[in-house]
């Protein structure tokens, strides 16, 4: 693992709340037991418990050892567009079953977004996420044809579909997004083991070049007792989204 140290002693420490070695309410290790785990001294191994507490992973009043607090475990916002990309920061498996690619006619709502005429072929993805095996996200993205194309010499089920295209020249620098809240349609209820009806959290996105091009515009849907969305900001800094498994 590659990195300052403190961040790798503080990837530990989520990878093994993650997994509950850690489980809620556990005592984390004392500075002593982490540092001649390390072979560290105490200026990293603070510092790595100072990350934890500001995520809100461990916690303990003055004079008390720190425990566990919670499983919830935020990324940072450049890591919010690749699902895999943060499932794997946060020391867990990610997965996808991917439903259907196809050229289809823009839609009007897609059209919008893309700043295309109606009708214009786009490439449609319907795909489901999963995070350690359980259904957590269903994507439904829409591309340019010019970027979506590339998607039929690539197999969707293997990876990440950002650092696909980013490998292949793509410029995916800019991206807004829009939180709110939908009721699971039949596809949903599915796919995402729920009741038809039930709330899900709903990430709608429009991905641009560095310079303004207009590439991708998906409605991502999760299921809000395994992801949450956290915003954190200050007066010295623009409010950065944090996404984070329940």
């Amino acid at each position: 693992m590659d990195g300052p140290l403190h961040g790798r002693i503080a990837s530990d420490l989520r990878r093994r709340i993650a997994s509950q070695e850690l489980p809620l309410g556990a005592p984390v290790p004392s500075e002593s037991q982490l540092c001649e785990q390390w072979n560290a001294s105490r200026g990293p191994v603070r510092q790595a418990l100072a990350t934890l507490r500001a995520e809100g992973l461990i916690g303990g009043g003055r004079g008390k050892p720190p425990v566990v607090r919670s499983q919830v475990a935020p990324q940072p916002f450049e890591t919010f567009w690749s699902f895999s990309r943060w499932a794997e920061e946060l020391g867990r498996t990610p997965g996808q079953r991917t439903l259907e690619v196809a050229r289809r006619p823009a839609s009007p709502e897609a059209a919008d977004a893309l700043e295309l005429e109606e009708g214009e072929p786009v490439v449609q993805l319907l795909r489901l996420r999963l995070l350690d095996g359980v259904p957590a996200m269903i994507e439904r993205t829409t591309f340019v044809w010019p970027v979506g194309h590339l998607l039929f010499d690539f197999d969707c089920d293997s990876g990440s579909i950002y650092a696909y295209l980013s490998g292949q020249g793509v410029d995916l620098s800019m991206a807004r997004h829009v939180i709110d809240a939908v009721a699971a349609d039949s596809t949903d209820a599915s796919l995402l083991t729920t009741p038809q009806g039930t709330p899900l959290l709903r990430e709608r996105r429009r991905t641009r070049s560095l310079t303004g091009e207009a590439l991708e515009y998906s409605d991502d849907r999760y299921r809000p007792d395994v992801v949450s969305f956290t915003i954190e900001n200050s007066q010295q800094s623009h409010p950065a989204l944090l996404r984070s498994p329940n």
